[in-house]
């Protein structure tokens, strides 16, 4: 999105003339902030203001939605999946071009666990998000509402595997707004549950470095939350997380933030990648043994020429893929003006993560904070960075009502099955496992 908002920018008068023409393929018609996505998850920010919609922002450009299912850089065309392609079952459709830009982002990295596909929850996306809070929720309400221990127990334990940022952030938002919805339970009291994070390293937020890590562990424990480091998930069948320290825990749910992995459209393309499946780039974003191809953000390895020691590549986080955008969108103006390429360096000036309300870590400009400065710059820095003013002014507008007034603790399951009552209605057969209530997130 970043590249294609440059590109119009400055091909403003070749659009005009027609002479250009941009056009985005994406599976989504927006773009999402994803570092919004734990407030989201802790309904701090309405969902609707978390995502950008494309073709408001992106107005000079044609937005197709679709998504790339292989790209033959040889003959210069790409094949495109669209909704409309699967009515007409004619297969792909073919769209040539004279530069590609390839920035699928990545994926979840899934392990072979027995039970991790049937049980576990993802977050990476808006949709796991809002559906991980109607998730927590419910449970609540199943443990508010049953008479048996062993499945109240399982409800309010709640298990995260993974200890970067949206591991370490998806639970802290959550556990905040957990702890503040058992107010209104007259049943379940915080301490009822159990909020657990599994980390295969020695350390959590290696971002924000080693001391501030440790202070978000102790942070996090103070809070009653088991800390695992070292410590791998070995199995969820059942509905029972079985970790490597021998430990088992019934659960009903079992979020999944332990790394990702580059898009599987990279491998179903004719260009050069690394051993680790990324686009081979080099300092100008193109991609190496080819011509009229870039690439930048998760799916490109890009030299990092800012490093002392020789062969680092940029982190693929947010940080560097927005600026690579920019970078990219004037070496590709710069390309067919005849005019030099730039290199793309930045050296990396640190990290924020939210740990709940009022609750953080940072570590900036090798300066380190935590608590509530912390979680103040977390708040100001995304607020800055979030795209277009319109979006900037509402988020502002939520955190200040946020202020004056109290949480949501509503749990919109069903807005995960809409048709379910009328399926119902019509005669329908109500679902014989509980387990697979269509009007409910489980």
């Amino acid at each position: 999105m970043y590249t294609a908002l440059r590109l119009q920018r400055r091909l403003k008068r070749e659009l005009e003339r027609d002479e250009a023409e941009i056009t985005v393929v994406t599976p989504d018609p927006y773009m999402t902030y994803q570092p919004f996505l734990p407030e989201a998850a802790a309904g701090a920010i309405s969902p609707r203001h978390v995502v950008v919609p494309l073709r408001r922002v992106l107005d000079r450009c044609r937005i197709v939605i679709g998504e790339a299912t292989a790209v033959d850089h040889a003959k210069r065309t790409a094949t495109v999946a669209t909704l409309a392609t699967e009515e007409e079952g004619t297969g792909g459709q073919l769209l040539p071009y004279d530069e590609l830009v390839l920035a699928p982002g990545s994926v979840s990295r899934t392990l072979p666990i027995p039970g991790l596909a049937d049980h576990g929850i993802g977050f990476k996306t808006l949709e796991e998000a809002i559906g991980l809070r109607n998730h927590v929720i419910e449970q609540m309400d199943i443990a508010s509402s049953t008479r048996d221990p062993a499945i109240r127990d399982a409800a309010l334990t709640f298990v995260f595997v993974g200890g970067g940022f949206a591991g370490v952030e998806a639970l802290g938002e959550l556990e905040d707004m957990a702890r503040y919805a058992a107010r209104y339970y007259h049943n379940v009291q915080p301490e009822d549950m159990k909020w657990i994070l599994v980390e295969a390293s020695d350390r959590i937020l290696p971002e924000v470095g080693e001391e501030m890590g440790r202070y978000t562990v102790t942070e996090l424990r103070r809070r009653n939350i088991d800390v695992r480091l070292r410590t791998r998930l070995d199995s969820c069948a059942d509905r029972v997380a079985v970790l490597s320290d021998g430990a088992r825990f019934p659960t009903r749910t079992v979020v999944w933030t332990a790394g990702v992995k580059p898009h599987p459209l990279l491998a179903a393309t004719d260009l050069h990648r690394n051993d680790r499946g990324r686009l081979k780039c080099t300092p100008e974003l193109t991609i190496e043994g080819t011509t009229h191809a870039w690439a930048a953000g998760d799916a490109a390895a890009v030299p990092d020429v800012t490093a002392a020691e020789t062969g680092r590549e940029c982190a693929p986080n947010a940080q560097h893929a927005l600026r690579q955008a920019k970078v990219l969108a004037d070496n590709i103006v710069h390309t067919l003006r005849g005019e030099p390429l730039t290199t793309y360096e930045h050296a990396y000036v640190g990290s924020v993560a939210s740990l709940g309300l009022h609750k953080g870590v940072a570590h900036v400009y090798g300066r380190k904070l935590k608590g509530y400065p912390a979680w103040f710059m977390h708040r100001a820095y995304h607020l800055s960075r979030v795209p277009t003013f319109n979006r900037k002014a509402r988020v502002l507008a939520e955190w200040a009502l946020a202020g004056l007034f109290k949480r949501e603790i509503v749990s919109l399951g069903s807005l995960e099955h809409p048709r379910a009552e009328f399926e119902l209605a019509a005669g329908g057969k109500p679902p014989q496992d509980p387990s697979h209530n269509p009007k409910g997130s489980s």
